[in-house]
């Protein structure tokens, strides 16, 4: 009979959400990628017996397999392309400065501070930085093979590999990735309408769909508009799928009325938007019968209404691009946006905090290691590479996560080390190792460690020939490089300790109360731009989720003060919901509310802001809201009513 844990013996909460794995989906087509990659130059290698060159070409398709992230094609490219060219770029600078003291310390310090400041850009950025560092660390702390080079052109080599792999079935799929993730956001749609319109449909799974909803947009929309910028509405494809995410738009926007009418919606609904996914997923583009039964409401008009227009829009074979609005804004031309990004970058103190934060730990790394000798030193900087890298999360969940996950991982190459001749042995164990990057990545850093830590050392020895020689230095370096990640990288910087949700989320409800403003104030704005708004601000506040789940990872008291902050969360995605569901019911027939009456709730939305971003607990707030019975802004009064309430302390 199973006993529970002795209160003294439970572990806290924050540790056991650092060391859940992350339920994902197994992407079987990475894996397989993987595995050829890795394994294939390395047994070329050996065949010209050139073993090291095959082990740096298989370095380079490591380095392509953690880019290779995207699932549009036309996205493959530059997300495993661009990264590899900043590879190539921290290999070359390694390389040249191998063996030259503390010159070598202050390149690599250097082209830590470029990296962290280049994160901060966007998701290929950030990995460009990864790689630009992680290379140059290599480079600058292991003899590399033949001329300087070389290193690069087989580096950038095996990452071109995985890229080729990855575009292998384009001809065969072209456009397949692209109505897949329109066709699931329609269906993330339909849970939605399912939830919100059922009688037994709790607020909790209401929340969880219409977060799952916007999600999907998200990454529907980056997708789609990413590719517009570069074909410039040229691609009648893309065109039909942009249009076809906007057709959705209506229905998600009546999600929130039929959430808050009397009745439950009909089964009926939920099944059209999953027939018309289905459509989207296989270019259907002949008539749609839709079994919509006559609606009686102005919600079951709007429902209606969004429902019929977005059969029109799936089953249109022709798009007229000059009459396709982008909901989102296209974005601009790529020089364009490098110029932006650069400019950012430049004058931000968010990078410049980054990357000096980052430049100290690797500098005070690297100068360690050349003043205490230290065997292979190159892993302490390393560690500090993947534990400090700032935007990927707390720092200190990484470090502890990272130790745990070395120790699995050398475990493992222990055990290959140990037992594995040398030589073309080294290759079916690459290949059985490899696939367990992408297949335990999506799980959690702590599993990802554990899967890279074998396939490095592998790799590593192939060069150096230590052996066994090197598990025990290789835990040495990692847990040095986490203590110095955390002490100079986290106990050092006083913003490490505090969550960055109130300033946010304060952030939020502001651009809440403009959106308010714009649906119902003296000077409405046209339905584009809100809904541009709204997209806008579920998409903040979905960074905020995020930004919610890092800080609960921190322990106390850091993240008891980040969850205090989760119902405020859910409360402005509620009342966003209510603003929308306002406006659609005025569309089909509601009264309309009075300026006024709008005003003085974009006025205490306002308040709320103000009073959020003066303290770092909850800030009382007064709730004396009232406004003329049987308004459609009612709903929305209650909820900045009981946004308010939860913002004062109990």
């Amino acid at each position: 009979m199973s006993r529970e844990l002795p209160i003294g013996l439970t572990p806290p909460d924050w540790l056991v959400r650092n060391l859940r794995a992350q339920p994902a989906p197994v992407n079987w087509p990475a894996v397989v990628r993987a595995a050829i990659a890795l394994s294939l130059p390395l047994a070329i290698g050996l065949a010209v017996d050139r073993p090291g060159y095959g082990a740096l070409a298989s370095m380079g398709a490591l380095n392509g397999v953690i880019s290779d992230t995207a699932s549009a094609y036309r996205l493959r490219i530059p997300t495993i392309a661009i990264p590899q060219l900043f590879g190539a770029i921290g290999i070359t600078v390694g390389a040249l400065v191998f063996g030259h003291g503390w010159v070598a310390v202050a390149a690599v310090t250097g082209v830590a501070l470029i990296s962290g400041m280049i994160s901060t850009i966007g998701a290929v950025a950030s990995v460009s930085g990864l790689l630009l560092l992680l290379t140059s660390v290599i480079g600058a702390g292991l003899p590399l093979p033949g001329e300087w080079w070389m290193a690069p052109l087989l580096m950038a080599g095996g990452g071109l590999l995985v890229l080729a792999l990855a575009l292998l079935a384009w001809p065969l799929r072209s456009g397949v990735p692209e109505r897949a993730a329109v066709a699931d956001s329609y269906r993330a749609v339909a849970e939605l309408l399912e939830v919100g319109g059922s009688d037994g449909g709790t607020a909790l799974a209401y929340d969880a769909g219409r977060h799952a909803v916007t999600q999907s947009l998200n990454q529907s929309y980056d997708i789609i508009l990413a590719h517009r910028a570069r074909h410039h509405g040229r691609s009648p494809e893309l065109t039909r799928l942009l249009a076809q995410l906007n057709a959705i738009t209506p229905v998600v926007e009546a999600a929130p009325a039929a959430r808050l009418s009397a009745g439950p919606l009909p089964p009926e609904v939920p099944a059209a938007v999953r027939h018309l996914a289905s459509a989207v997923e296989t270019g259907y583009t002949g008539p749609i019968g839709l079994k919509l039964p006559a609606p009686t409401t102005d919600t079951g008009r709007a429902v209606d209404h969004a429902l019929r227009h977005a059969a029109e829009v799936v089953s249109n074979p022709d798009v007229d691009p000059r009459g396709i609005d982008d909901r989102l804004g296209r974005p601009a031309a790529l020089s364009i946006r490098a110029a932006r990004a650069l400019r950012g970058v430049t004058l931000s103190a968010a990078s410049w905090r980054y990357g000096l934060r980052l430049a100290l730990c690797i500098g005070i790394a690297q100068a360690l290691v050349s003043l205490i000798p230290v065997p292979r030193s190159y892993w302490v900087a390393l560690t500090i590479t993947f534990v400090l890298k700032p935007d990927f999360g707390s720092v200190f969940s990484r470090a502890l996560l990272r130790a745990l996950g070395t120790v699995a991982g050398l475990v493992i190459a222990a055990a290959v080390l140990a037992e594995v001749p040398r030589g073309w042995w080294d290759v079916p164990v690459l290949f059985l190792l490899a696939p367990l990057i992408p297949a335990l990545t999506p799980r959690g850093y702590g599993y990802q460690t554990a899967a890279i830590t074998p396939v490095i050392l592998l790799l590593s020895d192939v060069l150096n020939r230590q052996g066994t020689a090197l598990l025990l230095p290789r835990l040495g370096d990692s847990l040095m490089g986490c203590a110095i990640a955390l002490i100079a990288g986290y106990l050092l910087w006083p913003e490490s300790w505090h969550t960055r949700v109130g300033a946010r989320l304060a952030d939020a409800v502001q651009d809440t109360a403009r959106y308010v403003e714009g649906a119902f104030g003296p000077d409405p704005v046209d339905p584009p731009a809100r809904a541009r708004m709204r997209r806008g601000l579920y998409r903040t506040l979905s960074a905020i989720r995020t930004e919610f789940q890092r800080a609960l990872t921190e322990p106390p008291p850091t993240g008891r003060r980040a969850a205090a902050w989760w119902p405020l969360v859910v409360a402005v995605e509620r009342i966003i919901d209510a603003t929308t569901a306002a406006r659609v019911r005025v569309a089909h027939g509601a009264p309309p509310p009075s300026t006024t009456e709008a005003m003085q709730v974009a006025r205490q939305l306002r308040e709320l802001a103000e009073g959020l971003r003066q303290a770092e607990t909850l800030y009382e707030v007064r709730t004396d809201l009232s406004g003329p019975e049987g308004s459609v802004l009612e709903p929305l009064r209650q909820e900045v009513a009981a946004a308010r309430a939860i913002a004062s302390p109990h």
